[in-house]
């Protein structure tokens, strides 16, 4: 049943890229962000009240418990770093084809991996390091795709944006491990609900700051934002992927190494999306490079099994 569950994660997170890129098309970029916190806020918040009224039980799926303060200070830190991944990602998400972003972003689980080396002294088999390897054969691809549509990834300031986003996101999955981890591998515990709803909630407060301190007084010298409701399917299929993800950790059998990677399979749902509905250019070289990508989250998949 969990495997089932991840693949449904790694299908809404497919389409929840199409509607970012549809979205952000010759748009105000922050004013799509506040609402997609917005959204997602107004979807937990119901359930944050239920559950501290009694009306959810806490023997519940949707009960979201009432974290002490000291748990909301560590929340509050992933609120930052996902915003701050989610500002570098909808700025590159706009600016570049999503058949070059979905590979890149594809490639979070190698750079966790990685993360996990350096971190927590985690040591990698030889099927990780030839996922690690594939990642970074795949990264020269693209690369050199992305010359043909004159984006230079050396020199292009929305590659490092995307570069930058990814590795916060992937920043994100290593704290995720620390919060949500058991105790006694150093993690917190933390309920898997109660992260998930609270750090939507701060998020929406922290990107009203932003909205209000650096879009809002400079909004008429910028480009116009534009109501798309594409805008409102970014935050149902993402609040739906991250429900779908979260629950199926709750299986004793899942395992997090394969969910985490099988959702990372989005990107051929994106990829197609793009193909399709974008009519973006260079199909056929983007399509080896996503090859590469999956070859070395199979390999991940294998090492980490």
């Amino acid at each position: 049943m969990w495997i089932t569950l991840a693949f449904l994660s790694a299908t809404l997170l497919g389409f929840y890229d199409t509607f970012k890129k549809h979205s952000l098309r010759d748009n105000a970029v922050i004013p799509i962000l506040f609402l997609n916190t917005l959204f997602c806020a107004i979807i937990f918040m119901p359930l944050i009240l239920f559950s501290a009224t009694g009306y959810i039980g806490a023997e519940s799926m949707w009960h979201v418990p009432l974290p002490e303060w000291h748990t909301h200070r560590y929340v509050i830190i992933k609120s930052f770093i996902v915003l701050s991944s989610w500002i570098l990602g909808y700025y590159a998400m706009k600016q570049l084809p999503l058949t070059i972003v979905g590979p890149i972003n594809a490639t979070r689980p190698v750079m966790t991996i990685v993360g996990a080396l350096l971190i927590f002294g985690e040591d990698l088999n030889a099927w990780q390091w030839a996922g690690v390897v594939l990642a970074v054969i795949s990264f020269y691809f693209m690369s050199r795709s992305g010359r043909r549509e004159g984006i230079s990834f050396a020199h292009n300031r929305w590659i490092y944006f995307l570069v930058g986003a990814a590795l916060l996101g992937a920043a994100s999955g290593l704290y995720d491990k620390y919060l949500m981890g058991p105790v006694e591998t150093g993690g917190l515990a933390l309920n898997k609900m109660a992260v998930q709803g609270w750090y939507n909630v701060y998020q929406c407060i922290l990107m009203g700051i932003v909205l209000a301190l650096i879009w809002w007084p400079k909004r008429g010298t910028t480009t116009p934002f534009k109501w798309r409701w594409s805008i409102l399917f970014i935050s149902i299929f993402l609040t739906a992927a991250d429900f779908v993800y979260f629950y199926a950790l709750t299986d004793p059998d899942a395992m997090i190494a394969i969910v985490s990677m099988v959702r990372r399979g989005s990107v051929v749902v994106s990829f197609m999306c793009g193909a399709l509905l974008f009519r973006e250019k260079n199909l056929k070289s983007k399509l080896l490079d996503l090859i590469l990508v999956l070859a070395g989250l199979t390999c991940l998949w294998i090492g980490s099994h």
